[in-house]
């Protein structure tokens, strides 16, 4: 995909930031349905590539769908994306997970993909994805959706991914965890 250039210089900068001591180690959560259409996997595989190129770590449920398409973005750009299985066997994860985590907790573990993201990008969905959207936004987690995402109060909704991009990039760019932990000792 051809980013416009803001985008492109956000991805850039985004990605000497992730070279440099204040690197985001908290992945990106991308969710979606199992059942998603073409262009919602397209639309999945395009961000999770820009985002795991510029050295982003990416969390999803580790499924089919969505998942799998923002698992294969990232490892066709050499980047991390770890799934989140609601079974208790790594071997129900998608191919294309670099770490399956099982959780054996079932469709609790949308929870978990919520909790763990510094953000969340919704791409599509149904009430798997709605949970995993309310459970962000509870958390005051910014949500971005695309593509017949739930629609609900919080959510920024945009109709084209690069909008999508540029405002995920605009945030994190400001976000710092380091900077609200001031103790880091165990």
């Amino acid at each position: 995909m051809q980013h416009s250039n803001e985008v492109s210089a956000g991805l850039n900068a985004l990605g000497i930031r992730q070279q440099s001591a204040r690197r985001l180690a908290q992945p990106v959560a991308i969710v979606g349905p199992r059942d998603a259409t073409a262009e919602q996997e397209a639309i999945a595989y395009r961000l999770a590539y820009a985002l795991a190129q510029a050295g982003v770590p990416l969390v999803c449920g580790g499924k089919i769908g969505v998942m799998q398409a923002a698992a294969r973005g990232a490892s066709d750009a050499q980047g991390i994306c770890i799934g989140l299985l609601p079974e208790e066997d790594a071997a129900y994860g998608n191919p294309y997970l670099t770490v399956a985590l099982p959780t054996g907790i079932g469709l609790s573990r949308n929870m978990l993909v919520a909790r763990a993201g510094a953000c969340l990008i919704a791409i599509g969905g149904g009430l798997g994805t709605l949970s995993e959207v309310a459970m962000a936004l509870q958390w005051k987690k910014p949500v971005f959706s695309i593509c017949q995402a739930p629609d609900v109060p919080g959510v920024q909704t945009f109709s084209d991914e690069d909008s999508l991009l540029a405002a995920t990039l605009a945030w994190l760019e400001s976000y710092s965890p380091q900077a609200q932990c001031a103790d880091l000792g165990g």
